[in-house]
């Protein structure tokens, strides 16, 4: 499997609309035609996508994350280019080539009695495509914004980075979930587990977890661990939510770390596993931000949004995305 799909410039012009007088961001953004381009860049934020859901099916979970990124980019591409914005320090790298995998997933029969470990089988070389495009991002001294795809990838992403800087990372996790499933087949609740079994994984902070859809064996595994931390939504009382985020960005910060924002911590956000309680959208955005100040925030992951008709998830996704450059151009 080819590891990514890079666009040309005729792919990339049918995504935006120019106007007279105006400029967009699409038309700004530099793009990659091969892996070399990351060393030869001096763009500083390097921009690619998961368009994949299998690793939320093999988790039991409802279908969709797979157009998450196309969803994105069409937006983003179109946002405008003005003294707030500028694609000058953003390289569009492409996408995880997820076809050939998506297509077997697709061939599956569902009442398969294996059908979730073949769909882990799936994810299992998901995550190495994964970390090795992250891995040379951060190599090539550049900065990963990954988008789309189930959290399965966050496997992916903690590999790479960790094979890149030659230790074990931490990560903050915005997330109504853990991830800290059981060590079963691979599958979108836990990409963490398997980190920390690996040895990619140091420290891991959760904010914002829903504590009814939290085993109690992950409780117990948290709870003894000085290794895990979390913060529970219903125990944050809007305004005390700024300070109790403080407490878990300053449990990973000291040393690497990556941020994963799982749209399911978002109220009433499409996505995988959408709840009617969480956060809210500009409550997420202040988040990334404040996170975004940290010199050793080493990646961006934003994951599990699902694109529906009536809901601008590109948008969403698009906000998310420029307030965490903006902010960390200017750290």
């Amino acid at each position: 499997m080819s590891r990514l799909k890079f666009y040309s410039e005729r792919q990339l012009s049918t995504m935006f609309s120019p106007r007279p007088g105006e400029t967009k961001l699409g038309e700004k953004i530099k793009l990659a035609t091969n892996l070399e381009d990351l060393e030869k860049t001096e763009a500083e934020f390097v921009i690619f996508g998961i368009p994949e859901d299998i690793g939320v099916r093999a988790n039991y979970g409802n279908p969709g994350t797979s157009n998450a990124w196309e969803a994105f980019l069409k937006v983003f591409l179109n946002v405008q280019e003005n003294q707030h914005n500028s694609g000058e320090n953003i390289l569009l790298l492409g996408e995880i080539n997820t076809s050939e995998l998506m297509q077997k997933a697709g061939n599956i029969d569902v009442s398969d009695p294996n059908y979730v470990q073949k769909l882990g089988d799936l994810v299992e070389r998901l995550d190495s495509a994964v970390s090795e495009v992250v891995k040379n991002v951060i190599s090539a001294g550049k900065f990963p914004v990954i988008i789309g795809g189930g959290h399965n990838n966050a496997y992916g992403n903690l590999k790479g980075a960790s094979e890149a800087f030659g230790h074990r990372i931490n990560v903050l996790n915005i997330d109504a979930h853990t991830d800290l499933r059981r060590l079963e087949h691979r599958h979108s609740g836990n990409g963490f587990s398997y980190a920390l079994k690996n040895g990619f994984l140091e420290k891991y902070s959760v904010f914002g977890l829903h504590q009814n859809y939290t085993p109690q064996y992950i409780f117990d595994e948290m709870n003894a661990s000085e290794a895990l931390h979390h913060s529970l939504l219903e125990e944050l009382p809007k305004q005390q939510r700024p300070a109790a985020f403080k407490e878990n960005l300053d449990f990973v910060k000291k040393e690497k770390f990556g941020l994963e924002l799982d749209c399911d911590a978002i109220a009433n956000f499409p996505s995988s596993a959408v709840s009617p309680s969480g956060l809210n959208l500009e409550e997420a955005r202040a988040l990334i931000k404040e996170v975004a100040k940290e010199i050793n925030c080493c990646y961006l992951h934003i994951c599990e949004a699902v694109a529906i008709s009536n809901y601008s998830t590109g948008k969403a996704l698009s906000y998310l995305v420029l307030d965490f450059i903006k902010e960390k151009t200017h750290a």
